[in-house]
């Protein structure tokens, strides 16, 4: 079927990521008042946004009815600098819902608007939601961008509101310790994936993404045959998924996360395990799309550098978890590694279909559904850290070690009972959304040949079950600390937990098993994302001719 396209004014495509940003400088402004009032306001005007913005993406708003309409046509400006489409669609969707539940994670529960059990932003209220929402808007203007300039925006738009997050989330020297080594980090990968961008640049002459994947489509691409990239456009790819693995905490630019995911807020913790590992999966699809010249048979080389990438990703990140001494935190952001090792199996298995359509969409269709599926997962765990007390001399508020945990399943069974909803999913147990987002994974890997994916991935879900485990046993099987007997009843000063945060829990447990068990409900995310997965839907229709410059190649009408 013949893709259609349209043109459209700038403003109306980038409108939802232009609305995001004029709400977080509006939060930033309110934070000024030292009105406590003003500052329990803000994260409902917050959510507010998110909610608008995602009832107008599902059409039921009809300011954002311009954008695509259900046939998956895709909408560009004038310039082709930013394009919608199905893909952006489905990524912008859950980025809201995820958003939704994230400001909720972080809901200041003192009647200060200053704290919650997890968190401390003091009178910051205004500027931490605000730069939530910058971070949101920067992810959602990467799904849509269709050049190098809003490409490299869009990602820093991401990124640079999170140590930000990181320094000001609790006022202790890990957390500023944690936001300035995850700044100086990030400015690495920045320098790296600027690196890349100058010899994609050099090599094509162009910053139009959709120009430079027609370029390669008909000057790099003989018959059915992978792409064949020159020494300095290869030297682009690579520089450009170093740059991309550190947003996905990928081997070998792991590193930082146990140190930054401890040190941050929970919340914030919760918030950095989504938006910058989306960020990384979005911007790894698109630049493989641009290199595959319209699809994702690439040269054997990136295969197997991406195969090898996902295979240490994986185990490092899991034997990492299982090694871990005390800190829940610091064992769930190992947990963070190895997912995004999986998510990079199915990338490998997407670069090994070798021109297989089918094969293609069903391993970019496991990408986009295990994406939903951790962040659901994600907020699940970490909501319910948030939630319980400390019982331990640091200053933290809420639990972040085993010993925290121990006996808690006592006290707060169900508490308990949606942590360990979330730990099984998250190993993969059946009736569980984890448990399918890794057959979708699995399926296309074994489609494609690669066993030996499929086999790491497997055991890597088994070895994982040891620390996920482990922290059910805590709650479950551990007693409680004698310290805990000897102050039961007496006054504690710690904040109130949030019936927001509370919320968030239940409704992201509620999604694990609804995922997981009803199969209508798992087969509308699943269509959603195979309409995501629509080749001609990731470049936003690579073979249109418009935008082409007279002296670039003719496009052929198909792929």
């Amino acid at each position: 079927m013949e893709h259609v396209t349209s043109s459209s004014p700038i403003l109306n495509i980038i409108l939802p990521e232009i609305l995001l940003a004029a709400v977080a400088c509006l939060c930033m402004l309110l934070g000024v008042s030292h009105k406590a009032a003003v500052r329990r306001a803000i994260p409902i005007i917050s959510i507010i946004t998110l909610l608008f913005l995602l009832a107008g993406l599902w059409g039921l708003i009809p300011v954002f009815s311009g954008l695509a309409d259900p046939h998956g046509q895709s909408v560009y400006d004038a310039t082709n600098a930013v394009r919608f489409n199905q893909f952006a669609g489905y990524i912008q969707a859950i980025t809201l819902g995820m958003g939704i539940l994230l400001v909720m994670l972080a809901w200041p529960s003192t009647r200060e608007g200053t704290a919650a059990k997890s968190i401390y932003y003091g009178h910051d209220t205004g500027e931490f939601f605000g730069l939530m929402l910058l971070s949101i808007a920067g992810l959602m203007l990467l799904t849509i961008s269709n050049d190098m300039m809003v490409f490299f925006l869009g990602l820093e738009l991401a990124a640079l509101p999170t140590y930000i997050m990181v320094a000001i989330s609790r006022p202790i020297a890990a957390a500023q310790e944690a936001g300035v080594k995850y700044f100086f980090l990030g400015a690495m990968a920045a320098a790296m994936i600027l690196f890349g961008f100058s010899y994609l640049y050099g090599s094509t002459g162009k910053t139009d993404l959709l120009a430079i994947t027609q370029y390669f489509h008909h000057t790099h691409t003989v018959g059915h045959n992978p792409t064949v990239l020159n020494d300095w456009e290869m030297l682009a790819a690579v520089t450009l998924i170093a740059g991309f693995a550190f947003k996905l905490a990928a081997f070998p630019f792991h590193f930082y996360a146990g140190d930054v995911y401890q040190g941050a807020a929970t919340p914030v913790t919760a918030f950095l395990a989504f938006i910058p590992k989306t960020t990384g999966i979005v911007a790894l699809i698109k630049i493989l799309f641009v290199f595959g010249g319209g699809h994702f048979y690439l040269p054997h080389q990136l295969t197997e550098l991406l195969w090898v990438l996902a295979v240490c990703t994986m185990t490092v990140g899991n034997i990492l978890g299982v090694v871990q001494p005390n800190n829940v935190k610091r064992v769930l952001a190992c947990s963070s590694i190895a997912h995004s090792g999986y998510m990079l199996a199915a990338i490998a298995a997407l670069t090994g279909c070798h021109g297989d359509n089918l094969l293609e969409q069903q391993a970019l269709t496991a990408v986009l559904f295990y994406l939903l599926a951790y962040g659901i997962m994600n907020i699940g765990s970490f909501g319910v850290l948030a939630l319980l007390p400390s019982r331990s001399n640091t200053p933290a508020t809420s639990a972040e070690t085993f010993d925290d945990l121990a006996g808690s399943a006592r006290l707060h069974p169900g508490l308990a009972l949606m942590m360990a909803i979330s730990c099984f999913s998250l190993i993969g147990i059946p009736l569980t959304v984890g448990f399918i987002g890794k057959i979708l994974i699995i399926r296309p890997a074994l489609s494609a040949g690669l066993y030996w994916l499929v086999i790491f991935v497997i055991l890597n879900a088994a070895v994982s079950a040891a620390y996920y485990l482990r922290i059910i046993a805590a709650m479950y099987l551990r007693p409680e600390p004698e310290t805990v007997h000897s102050t039961r009843g007496m006054h504690i000063d710690q904040p109130p937990a949030s019936v927001a945060t509370l919320l968030a829990v239940v409704l992201s447990s509620a999604g694990v098993l609804l995922l997981g068990i009803i199969l209508p409900a798992m087969q509308t995310v699943t269509s959603n994302a195979e309409g995501a997965t629509q080749i001609e839907n990731i470049g936003g229709g690579v073979m249109q001719t418009a935008h082409l410059n007279a002296a670039d190649p003719q496009p052929a009408n198909k792929l």
